[in-house]
C-alpha cells in the first residue's frame, strides 16, 4: 500500500482539491483510496459534506490508548464507490499542546495504516499548513510527498519552509523523502503567474512537476456537489491536468520500484 503525503506550509495553495482529485481519478482506475484528514481546519472532511464538529470519530482518537490499532472503525465511506475517508476535526488543533514530548507520538498514523492495510491500495494524507505533531506522522507515514504551490509569490515562501522541513525529516530518516512540487492555481493570463512559475523552475528545477494545475471553475462546482471533479466531469481542464499528473506520480513511483531490480541485474 502507497501512501502519499500532500503537504505545503501555507494554506490556500490547493491542497485538499490535489488530495480529492487525485484520489478521483485513482479510483476510477479501480484502486481503492482512503484520503486522511490531517489538518484540524478539517477541508477535506468539510469537502464531503460533514460537520467537523459532530463526529463520531477522527484522526484525533488515533493518539488515544490504542487508537493506532482501532482505526478501522474511525474510517467513513464516501458516495464515491471505492473511497473512503478518515475524517478530522478541530480538537486536534490541541495534540501538539497535550502530547508535549510523548516517545512514539511521531508513528501513530503510520501504525494505524498498517492495521487497515489490507483493505486499500492508496493513501492520501491531507496535511496541515504547519510543522508540529500531526506533518510529522504524515512525513513519517509518507513514501512520497507531492507539494501543491500556488503560482503566486506568498507561497513561494510556504515552499521554502516546506522545503527545509522536508530536509530536516531526510536527515533523521537517513535516507531522501521523494517529492514532487506541484505548480497549482495557474492563470496564464495573469503576468504574476507566469513570473511565479517561471521562478519555480530555476529554483526547483530537480523536482518541479514539467505541468500545470489550471484556474478552473469547475473545482468549486465539484466541491459544491462534494465530490472529486474527475468524477463530476472528467473532460474539464482542471481534471485532464490532474490526470496527467497522476500518470507521472505513477511512472515516477515505478522507476523507482525499478531500480533495486535493475541495480541487482548489472551487480
Amino acid at each position: 500500500m502507497n501512501t502519499w503525503a500532500v503537504a505545503n506550509q501555507k494554506g490556500g495553495v490547493g491542497k485538499t482539491t490535489t488530495a480529492v482529485s487525485l484520489a478521483g481519478w485513482l479510483i476510477l482506475r479501480k484502486q481503492r483510496t482512503l484520503l486522511v484528514d490531517l489538518d484540524p481546519h478539517a477541508s477535506l472532511t468539510s469537502y464531503f459534506g460533514l460537520d467537523p464538529e459532530n463526529l463520531p470519530g477522527s484522526v484525533y482518537d488515533l493518539f488515544g490508548e490504542d487508537g493506532a490499532a482501532d482505526a478501522r472503525r474511525l474510517i467513513l465511506e464516501t458516495q464515491e464507490e471505492g473511497l473512503d475517508l478518515l475524517p478530522a476535526e478541530p480538537a486536534m488543533a490541541t495534540l501538539d499542546r497535550q502530547l508535549g514530548s510523548r516517545q512514539g507520538q511521531g508513528l501513530v498514523v503510520s501504525q494505524a495504516l498498517q492495521a487497515v492495510a489490507g483493505s486499500y491500495d492508496r493513501v492520501i494524507l491531507d496535511c496541515p499548513p504547519t510543522l508540529g505533531v500531526l506533518m510529522v506522522n504524515a512525513l513519517a507515514a509518507a513514501s512520497k510527498v507531492i507539494v501543491p504551490t500556488q503560482t503566486e509569490y506568498l507561497a513561494l515562501k510556504g515552499l521554502k519552509r516546506m522545503s527545509r522541513t522536508l530536509e530536516m525529516i531526510n536527515h533523521s530518516r537517513g535516507e531522501m523523502l521523494p517529492h514532487l512540487v506541484v505548480p497549482t492555481i495557474f492563470d496564464r493570463r495573469t503576468r504574476a503567474s507566469i513570473r511565479v512559475l517561471r521562478q519555480l523552475r530555476e529554483d526547483y528545477e530537480d523536482v518541479l512537476w514539467e505541468q500545470v494545475i489550471p484556474v478552473d471553475t469547475q473545482f468549486r462546482e465539484a466541491s459544491r456537489q462534494g465530490r472529486p471533479l474527475p468524477c463530476l466531469d472528467r473532460g474539464s481542464r482542471g481534471a485532464k491536468a490532474f490526470k496527467v499528473l497522476l500518470d507521472d506520480l505513477l511512472a515516477l513511483e515505478q522507476e523507482r520500484a525499478d531500480e533495486p531490480a535493475a541495480e541487482e541485474a548489472s551487480a
